[in-house]
């Protein structure tokens, strides 16, 4: 029910709001007096007694008000702020559990310690979304299937369970990135557009993608205005994502490096961040950080709230007017009869 622009958790309670005519109700107060110049005209007193009349009238009427439970419902409102709608596209595969930046091939196997690969990624995607209070995010992960767990929220409590629930367990076997980023890219479908737009792939490998999937995939992208970044881990020293002309003959075909040509072709807004150490990858989520800030509308949903506060306060101001003028009354027959 609405009243006074206000909803009510109680609205049978204003059904008592005839009551605050109590105090207009006139009582039979008439005295016979032998002339009726004895009580002279006296427009103060009348003043006086409409006044303590309208106080008792607000303190019936802010009661109910109040006890009706007034509140204003929950709503969406917009501002401009400074961020990015950013997908977080995490790769879930077995790869992503061994160790990160280390030197020998013996030591790459760490399932379910720290220095994983998934675990590194969770610490550093954690302090990213931390100090991005105006972005949304949304959260896809990827192995042998596409997942979608979090549509686009401003809602970071979710996002950082949900990162932090990605780097528990182990991994799957196989990498499915062209559903991946399919996926991703549908996660801004439908949606109004606000700002800037970006997938944040996070994956120590790639794929050959097939024909059909590129056609897909570009025409997703481009439609839906996506920038995409790659924060590649790599699981080998000396590989990179740009051919050289001195490397291992056995890299020349990887397909990291294939799909990195296939995103560098994709026409839209590219970068690749390679990194094969900690402080590489920390570079890279500060480099992301510093240049996703765009002017953005910021859709905020505002909860209920309680309005019932105004009203008691209304009641105390009254009652406190009424006892004043009570003790005065009092006083004046004291010393009247002195």
């Amino acid at each position: 029910m609405m009243l006074f622009d206000l909803q009510w958790s109680q609205p049978y309670l204003l059904l008592l709001l005839p009551l605050l005519v109590l105090p207009w109700i006139n009582h039979n107060q008439e005295k016979t007096i032998a002339w009726a110049e004895f009580v002279p005209a006296d427009p103060v007193s009348k003043f006086i007694g409409l006044t303590l009349k309208t106080l008792a009238s607000i303190v019936l009427a802010g009661l109910i008000l109040a006890l009706a439970g007034p509140f204003e419902p929950e709503k969406k409102v917009e501002r401009v702020g400074e961020g990015a709608e950013i997908v977080l596209l995490l790769d879930r595969s077995r790869s992503m559990d061994d160790a990160f930046a280390v030197k020998h091939q013996a030591a790459l196997v760490s399932v379910g310690r720290k220095d994983s690969k998934r675990r590194v990624a969770k610490g550093y995607l954690t302090e990213f979304v931390k100090k991005r209070p105006d972005d949304r995010f949304g959260f896809v992960l990827f192995s042998s299937n596409a997942i979608k767990l979090l549509p686009l929220t401003y809602n970071k409590e979710p996002v950082l369970a949900t990162i932090n629930a990605n780097s528990l367990g182990k991994g799957l076997k196989d990498t499915n990135m062209s559903d991946a980023l399919i996926k991703a890219a549908e996660m801004f479908d439908g949606q109004t557009y606000r700002g800037s737009r970006i997938v944040l792939l996070v994956s120590d490998g790639g794929q050959l993608l097939t024909d059909e999937a590129k056609k897909k995939i570009t025409a997703l992208y481009n439609q839906m205005n996506l920038s995409l970044n790659w924060i590649y881990m790599s699981s080998m020293q000396g590989v990179t994502l740009d051919a050289d002309g001195e490397d291992n003959y056995l890299w020349q075909d990887l397909p990291e490096r294939k799909l990195h040509e296939y995103f560098k072709s994709i026409g839209t807004p590219y970068r690749a961040f390679e990194a094969k150490s900690l402080s590489e990858f920390a570079d890279a989520m500060d480099e992301i950080d510093s240049q996703q800030y765009q002017t953005l509308i910021v859709e905020e949903t505002l909860p209920r709230e309680q309005k019932h506060k105004p009203f008691y306060w209304l009641v105390m101001i009254a009652l406190l007017l009424l006892v004043m003028a009570q003790v005065y009354s009092a006083w004046g027959v004291r010393k009247a009869h002195e």
